[in-house]
């Protein structure tokens, strides 16, 4: 007869497989950030290739954002009555697919329609990649385990904008989808060996049709309006800003959704969640956080480009700063997240990034590369230090049953303002340009206005209140 398993054996299992899950994890979420960021290398490449305004380029990023995050939520949701570990594969394999049309594609509408289709599926990796990590490991570990998983992304940034700096240079803009078309591969190996099944926390017998599609269809496309009105030209030709049938479209969607939700008896997003003070907190500051990084994602490669005139290698490595940057600091960030409220690390890293984008705003077209380089680490630094605390203030907001719908809508929001910045950056840099203001007055305006998005955040961030055991046990 076997003899039973001691504590301290159990004990080493579970430390070896939360060690082996949050290695296995590395890979699907690197697909997101390596995305991103290799793609943000090719814009202006794009853009001159194409011969398309700044607003209609920011679609680039904007298609494979507006997927991403509308499905997002529809990914956590399903990980609360599906093995995530299926999802995360059913994920991998859209990514795939649409990269693999990306490659392809000899126009514009191919390639927003590759770029939608690649965040369909990679829209699951970081709300089921949360999930797994709050189901596994204990609250006293979770702020470390979800820094470390967060640099992921970072990391990746670093290493993507390098590459794709020279990957451009020599192949074109293609080039920057070789790597993630690759790696998406390796992501599928990854989780099929190292990832363990995880069974819902509710009854999964419970039949798929019950799921609350009206929901998701609803918001789905009531965000997909709202963004249709910010960035209108590339859609319907009409001034962005100015298309009021997509801001009216939006409202009437996004109203019926609040109420459709109130009443459904398995409701897409819970009205518990939809009206939790502190989630709503925490999802908009991380909004927030994400529309400042959204503006400089689209404003600062056209701007190394038009007043530095870096050639895409040059400028891939620029941009490493930032990534690499923030890839030092969320690490870190996430051990403070154990220790410190997060009140103070999130209003203190919105205000950086608010800091750094008035620098930008205020810089001559004759400043030098050692500044502008020294403002991305700093904007870097600042987003970084507060990635982990947002994540785990958010999930300690919510039930461990809700866990994936959590994570889903909270990573939904924050990707939203993701698509607001980059929608908003291309929009008021084309603005500013066809009012003859000069180039580098239409840069230094378009920075301004993020200046004021990033001081809201901050002061919300103010608000925000740990739970009493968080906010005691920073002794631990």
């Amino acid at each position: 007869m076997a003899e039973p398993e001691s504590t301290d054996d159990a004990r080493t299992r579970d430390e070896q497989l939360r060690r082996q899950l949050l290695m296995s994890l590395i890979f699907p979420s690197m697909l997101m950030p390596m995305m991103s960021t290799m793609s943000r290398v090719a814009l202006p490449v794009i853009r001159d290739t194409f011969e398309i305004p700044e607003d209609v380029t920011a679609w680039v990023s904007a298609a494979f954002t507006l997927t991403f995050m509308t499905m997002m939520s529809v990914y956590g949701r399903l990980g609360d009555v599906i093995d995530r570990k299926k999802l995360l594969l059913f994920g991998i394999t859209v990514f795939f697919c649409g990269t693999s049309v990306t490659l392809t594609a000899d126009s514009m509408p191919q390639l927003i329609l590759g770029q939608m289709i690649a965040g369909l599926g990679v829209a699951g990796m970081m709300p089921l990649g949360m999930a797994l990590i709050s189901s596994f490991f204990p609250a006293r570990d979770r702020g470390r385990a979800l820094g470390t998983w967060a640099t992921v992304g970072p990391a990746t940034g670093f290493v993507g904008s390098f590459i794709a700096g020279f990957l451009v240079a020599g192949w074109g803009w293609k080039g920057a989808y070789v790597t993630s078309w690759a790696l998406s591969l390796f992501a599928v190996i990854a989780v099929w060996k190292g990832i363990p099944s995880n069974p819902p926390a509710r009854d999964e017998s419970r039949p798929i049709r019950s799921f609350d599609w009206g929901g998701v269809v609803l918001l789905a496309a009531g965000l997909a309006c709202f963004v249709c009105y910010l960035s209108s030209r590339a859609i319907t030709g009409v001034p962005s800003l100015e298309d009021w049938r997509f801001l009216t479209a939006s409202v009437v969607m996004l109203t019926t959704f609040v109420l459709r939700e109130r009443r459904h008896p398995d409701p897409f997003v819970a009205p518990q969640l939809l009206f939790n003070l502190r989630f709503a907190q925490s999802s908009f500051c991380a909004a927030t956080r994400m529309i400042c990084m959204g503006g400089l994602s689209i404003l600062i490669p056209l701007y190394l480009t038009d007043i530095h005139g870096l050639h895409p290698a040059q400028l891939g490595a620029m941009l490493v700063i930032n990534s690499g940057s923030m890839a030092l600091i969320v690490r870190i960030g996430g051990g403070l997240a154990d220790r410190w409220t997060s009140r103070g690390l999130v209003s203190v890293g919105i205000l950086i990034q608010a800091i750094v984008l008035m620098i930008f705003s205020r810089l001559p077209g004759s400043s030098s590369l050692l500044v502008v380089g020294l403002s991305l680490g700093l904007h870097g630094f600042g987003a970084g230090l507060m990635h982990a605390a947002l994540h785990r203030y958010v999930m300690d907001s919510v039930p461990k049953e809700r866990a994936g719908a959590a994570a889903g809508v909270y990573n939904m929001f924050r990707f939203l303002g993701g698509v607001i910045g980059t929608s908003l950056g291309g929009v008021f840099l084309r603005q500013y340009l066809e009012d003859g203001v000069p180039t580098i007055g239409a840069y230094q305006q378009s920075f301004f206005i993020f200046v004021f998005i990033g001081l809201v955040g901050s002061v919300m961030a103010t608000q925000l209140r740990e739970k009493r055991q968080l906010a005691t046990g920073g002794g631990r």
